[in-house]
């Protein structure tokens, strides 16, 4: 008979260690998951609520934002308004799973298998955490901006380094590199780098800025407008890397401060791309080290029991009718999209094998999984491998809503051949973060003036910005330059829709 791994609801890390093992034998042997070797950490509510209020990162400098968070999400708690996530792990080497204390065993056992292995596996493996992070540096690089933060504070005053990163913070979504650069970054070598850097990059900032001509009449002729931009790295879409290297007036330590902030924006940049794909994996993952243990006899009929009503709580989608309807589940979507791959490549019908040639009966689902999970993200996923089977399931359709149209809102995609591919083009442009981000990049200084920056936003079908929130980042951007900045909205043909024009607020006195 196979010993069980736990009896009722009760655990002590004697038995978290059997039921990681059981795990990892499943994981490794039966899938062929390959994951960065596990570290498994059990916090309290408490301390779930400080990692949720620090974007669940285990060592972290200090900022007054993350103490608001913590009151908000610690009240919500409290009056029984929000639950809180059974685990939290983190894109690291070892990867580090959280897990909470009132989980029962049960709950241990599914965190483990969806953290410790799906999550790990698809961090490990797939290609923009590949590109785009250093799992081997983040946590020495997250301890030396922890360190660095706080000398900033005993140095220059926790005034001003938070009057920093709030506008670092304001400016974090439009701080990354969108392209894979010629190197991967190496957090710790950036580290390492952060002294001796300084000073060569303030003689090359100051030798740009010696090329100004005092006299307006003569700078046109003296520094040609591509000449300017070459010298500037414009156009350019990392705004706090724009800043860093060429904002006027910043001291060496804040210039290292948005280069701390950008590198952790950087860090998350594969998660926002990989939501529907990460959880996917990470819950059809569990699904089936789950089923395994419970086919096996490792854990009982009871435990399975309320493995899946916590599995059925985590997929449950609401209908579009459905008051609770705020959009796609990434879990239930990507699940299920999971699943239905494994019947394509194992029990295809006619139609799957007019849509999907090259997978289905092809008998290896593990194989063709393990391909998908390394190389798409949500939107060439979705594009690529959602089915119509699926899409009749979930009653997908396409509505069309034009402003300018006085037919109202109308069905423009049903089920058909050309309603599929149509309803699956525009659920992956959802995913798409070419499509649904700002597009907004630095274009030109004014040089000969007042040193005006000047930033384009490229319009989408007409989705300009909301006022308010576009003054408000602009005021923190502006803050940082230290001159008036400029944004222009333009459509697709360069039209100017509309502009904004902030000025920078003065320094506050010195104590």
């Amino acid at each position: 008979m196979t010993e069980r791994l736990f009896e009722g609801a009760d655990w002590d890390f004697r038995t978290l260690q059997r039921i990681h093992d059981a795990c990892e034998e499943v994981a490794t042997k039966d899938l062929g998951l390959d994951v960065y070797p596990n570290q498994i950490e059990v916090i309290t509510a408490e301390q779930m609520l400080d990692a949720y209020s620090s974007v669940g990162m285990p060592l972290f400098y200090k900022h007054w934002s993350f103490g608001k968070h913590f009151a908000f999400h610690e009240a919500s708690y409290r009056k029984g308004l929000m639950g809180l996530a059974y685990e939290i792990v983190i894109n690291s080497s070892p990867c580090i799973s959280y897990l909470m204390e009132e989980n029962t065993a049960t709950m241990q056992t599914l965190v483990i298998a969806h953290a410790a292995f799906g999550h790990n596996h698809f961090f490990k493996n797939n290609y923009l955490f590949k590109q785009w992070t250093d799992a081997e540096g983040i946590l020495d690089y997250l301890d030396f901006a922890k360190n660095y933060v706080a000398s900033c504070e005993e140095r220059f005053g926790r005034v001003e380094v938070e009057r920093t990163l709030d506008a670092a913070h304001a400016l974090m979504s439009h701080g990354i590199d969108r392209y894979p650069g010629k190197k991967k970054l190496d957090l710790r070598a950036e580290e390492k780098r952060a002294g001796r850097r300084r000073q060569h990059e303030e003689e090359v900032f100051n030798d740009l800025w010696r090329t100004v001509p005092k006299g307006a009449a003569k700078s046109r002729s003296a520094l040609s407008i591509e000449r300017r931009r070459k010298l500037l790295g414009l156009p350019q879409e990392n705004l706090l890397y724009f800043l860093e290297k060429s904002a006027p007036r910043l001291a060496p330590w804040q210039r290292e401060l948005l280069r701390i902030v950008r590198h952790i924006a950087q860090y998350f940049y594969p998660q926002s791309q990989t939501k529907v794909m990460n959880e996917g994996t990470a819950t059809y993952v569990h699904y089936r080290i789950m089923s395994t243990l419970h086919r096996q006899g490792r854990i009982t009929d009871g435990n399975f029991l309320e493995f899946l009503q916590s599995h059925t709580n985590v997929v449950f989608q609401p209908e579009f009718d459905d008051q609770r309807f705020s959009g796609f589940n990434p879990y239930a979507l990507g699940f299920a999209m999971m699943q239905d791959i494994e019947r394509i490549v194992t029990r295809p019908e006619d139609e799957d094998r007019e849509w999907f040639p090259d997978i289905a009966g092809k008998n290896d689902v593990m194989g063709v999984l393990r391909d998908v999970w390394a190389n798409y993200r949500d939107e060439s996923f979705i594009g690529q491998f959602l089915s119509p089977k699926l899409m009749r399931h979930f009653r997908m359709f396409h509505l069309h809503d034009d402003p300018e149209e006085r037919a109202g809102i109308r069905v423009d995609a049903i089920h058909d051949e050309r309603g599929f591919r149509r309803v699956r083009r525009e659920l992956a442009r959802q995913h798409d973060v070419g499509f649904i981000d700002a597009n907004i990049e630095v274009v030109d200084v004014d040089l000969s003036g007042d040193r005006r920056l000047i930033l384009h936003h490229h319009v989408i079908k007409g989705s300009q910005l909301n006022e308010t929130d576009a003054k408000r980042v602009l005021q923190h951007l502006a803050d940082l330059w230290t001159y008036d900045v400029s944004l222009i909205e333009v459509d697709a043909n360069d039209k100017v829709m509309r502009e904004y024009v902030v000025s920078p607020r003065p320094l506050p006195a010195a104590a």
